[in-house]
């Protein structure tokens, strides 16, 4: 069965994968990247072997979301699946359902300072552009080679759709969820991630050491995972922009003009307000 490791992109995930990755993989807890590569994303070209013979074809790979998860699940391994895709149903196909997942761990952030998250990992041009991709709803990464946009590990189609629709999509629709903010993770990384490691044992019905935990939250703190990437030990992100680059530093109100700030706060503000960005 899958746990999913789901948000928008820029918001986390990478953050909470290396905690989860270290918890579960490694002998200590101790992050180095290493372990990273045994939660993988989805979707992927090779989970689709044998059931696409073109895996840029959206409708081809809704088609087989399914499949595709029962071929992962035929080992009755509980595993965890990163994802920045939406919960959808499309053509009557559903992205996933119960009989392949046990749960979800959804990271949400502040859609304004995913805005600026978004701008340097996709090289946009301007704020302008940022704030058009994160507010449309009809966004995939992965459609095709001269996509703007393309998921530069993968190059399957994902659908990621606005800040908004991908947050509501995953709030509270699947069994056994939990939301988790990534600004309380930056507030009191302690208590959020041992959060995650209680809801973590209860689907899996484990338990972690204490220390080993604790090492994992101390080797995934920001500092270190930007030390991690200076030496070359962080690979996913390919050449360019750094990927951890901001983090608790990236500060919208002084980088945004006033006419982003306040077109973002109308789209999203009722998911604003209930996560008390607003």
């Amino acid at each position: 069965m899958i746990i999913w490791l789901a948000s928008y992109p820029k918001s986390g995930n990478t953050w909470v994968r290396a905690f989860l990755a270290s918890i579960l993989y490694s002998e200590k807890g101790i992050n180095d990247f290493s372990t990273l590569h045994k939660i993988q994303q989805f979707p992927r070209k090779e989970q689709f072997e044998g059931l696409v013979d073109d895996v840029q074809d959206p409708k081809k790979i809704l088609k087989n979301w399914k499949n595709a998860q029962d071929k992962i699940n035929l080992n009755n391994e509980i595993k965890l699946l990163k994802t920045h895709h939406v919960l959808c149903k499309m053509d009557n196909f559903e992205f996933t359902d119960n009989s392949n997942s046990l749960g979800a761990i959804y990271i949400v952030r502040d859609p304004r300072t995913v805005l600026l998250s978004i701008k340097h990992h996709f090289g946009m041009k301007d704020f302008n552009e940022a704030r058009n991709f994160i507010t449309n709803e009809n966004i995939w990464l992965g459609v095709n080679k001269s996509d703007k946009y393309k998921n530069r590990a993968n190059k399957v189609p994902t659908l990621i759709s606005s800040w908004r629709v991908n947050y509501l999509s995953w709030k509270n629709k699947i069994q056994n969820s939990l939301i988790v903010k990534y600004e309380d993770l930056l507030e009191n990384p302690h208590k959020e991630f041992f959060k995650i490691t209680k809801f973590m044992e209860k689907l899996m019905d484990c338990k972690f050491e204490e220390e080993k935990i604790n090492n994992a939250i101390k080797s995934t703190s920001f500092q270190t995972l930007q030390k991690l990437e200076e030496k070359g030990l962080f690979t996913e992100q390919g050449k360019g922009a750094r990927f951890f680059n901001s983090g608790p530093n990236a500060d919208w109100k002084s980088q945004l003009d006033k006419n982003i700030i306040d077109e973002i706060n109308l789209k999203f503000k009722n998911e604003m307000v209930e996560l008390g960005y607003l």
